[in-house]
C-alpha cells in the first residue's frame, strides 16, 4: 500500500499478517510483536493534509495499536500530540514520540496509570500545560482478559476492566470539559464486543456497551456548548492487546476470518476513522459510533 488513499483489494490487503499461537505478559508491547507478526500502523503509508493544523490532541493508550496510528496520523495532518501510556511501555512510547516529532510537531510523552483517579487529572493537566491548550481528546486505552466462564472472573479483573475502560474515560473527560472550547471534539473507543459481546469477554463487552451509552448521552448534553462527542467502534484489530489475554492464543489464528472480509485490521485502517471525526469535516455528525469492523453487522 503507497498510501490510505491507494486503489486495493481489502480482502487481500494484509494478507500476510495471519498471527500464530502466542502469549505476551503484561500489558504487552507492540516491540514485542514485531518479532512475530508486526502492526502496521501507517508508519511507512499515512500521507496527512493539513486536516488537523494547529489543533492539540491527548490519546490514551497512544503508545501502541489503535493509539499509535492515530497519533501518527494526528501528526501528519498537523496536530500536537500528547500520549498517555503505562511506563512499562516506554519502548513503545518513545518510538511514537519520534514519529510525532519526525512529521515537525510537539510531542509530549505522559507515562502513568489510568486506573487512579488522580493521575487522570494530573495526565490532562499536563497535557493542556505541555501542549498550550486542548481540543482534541481521546479516550482509546482499553484493558481486555478473556475468562471463559463467570465463576473464574475475580472481582479484581472485574474491577481492573471497569476502571482502564469506563472509570478512566470518565475521569479524564471531566477533567478535561474546562478546557475544551467550541469546536473541540472527544473521540471513544467502543468496539464491536459492544454489539456482538464473545462468551469469554463478558465483563470487557459490558464496559463498551457502557462507553457507546456515556458517548452518546455526553454528545447530547454537549451539543449545544459546541462540543462534539463520538465513537469508533473496532472490530478485531492487530494490537498488543489481542496476544496479552486479550484472546485464548490458540485462537488468534482464526479471530479475523469470522470477518465477511476473512482477516484481521490493522491499526492504520482505525487512523482515518478518528481523523474525520476530529475534522470539520464531520461538523454535523454528534453521538455516532463508527464502526471499522471489516464489515460485521451491527444493529
Amino acid at each position: 500500500m503507497t498510501d490510505q488513499y491507494t486503489f486495493q483489494d481489502p480482502s487481500k490487503l494484509y494478507a500476510d499478517k495471519v498471527p500464530d499461537e502466542q502469549y505476551l505478559g503484561g500489558s504487552g508491547t507492540d516491540a514485542e510483536m514485531a518479532e512475530n507478526v508486526p502492526a502496521d500502523h501507517g508508519e511507512e503509508t499515512y500521507r496527512g493534509s493539513g486536516r488537523l493544523e494547529g489543533r492539540k490532541a491527548l490519546i490514551t493508550g497512544g503508545d501502541s495499536g489503535i493509539g499509535a496510528a492515530v497519533a501518527i496520523a494526528y501528526a501528519r495532518e498537523g496536530a500536537d500530540v500528547a500520549i498517555g501510556y503505562l511506563p512499562e511501555e516506554e519502548e513503545d512510547a518513545k518510538r511514537i514520540i519520534g514519529l510525532i516529532q519526525d512529521a515537525g510537531r510537539k510531542a509530549v510523552a505522559l507515562p502513568g496509570d489510568i486506573t487512579d483517579a488522580a493521575f487522570c487529572r494530573e495526565l490532562v493537566a499536563k497535557a493542556v500545560d505541555e501542549l498550550g491548550g486542548l481540543d482534541i481528546l481521546v479516550n482509546n486505552a482499553g484493558k481486555q482478559q478473556h475468562v471463559e466462564d463467570l465463576t473464574d472472573l475475580s472481582d479484581e479483573e472485574f474491577d481492573a476492566t471497569f476502571k482502564t475502560n469506563v472509570y478512566a474515560m470518565f475521569w479524564i473527560t471531566k477533567a478535561a470539559l474546562p478546557h475544551l472550547q467550541p469546536g473541540s471534539t472527544i473521540i471513544n473507543t467502543t468496539s464491536i464486543q459492544a454489539y456482538q459481546p464473545s462468551p469469554a469477554l463478558v465483563h470487557y463487552a459490558s464496559t463498551k456497551g457502557a462507553i457507546n451509552t456515556f458517548s452518546k448521552g455526553l454528545a447530547g448534553q454537549l451539543a449545544s456548548k459546541g462540543i462534539r462527542v463520538n465513537a469508533v467502534a473496532p472490530g478485531p484489530i492487530w494490537t498488543p492487546l489481542q496476544p496479552a489475554g486479550g484472546q485464548a492464543p490458540e485462537k488468534l489464528p482464526e479471530v479475523g476470518a469470522e470477518t465477511p472480509l476473512g482477516r484481521w485490521g490493522q491499526p492504520a485502517e482505525l487512523a482515518p476513522a478518528f481523523v474525520f471525526l476530529a475534522s470539520g469535516e464531520s461538523s454535523f455528525v454528534i453521538g455516532e459510533t463508527l464502526h471499522v469492523n471489516g464489515g460485521m453487522p451491527t444493529p
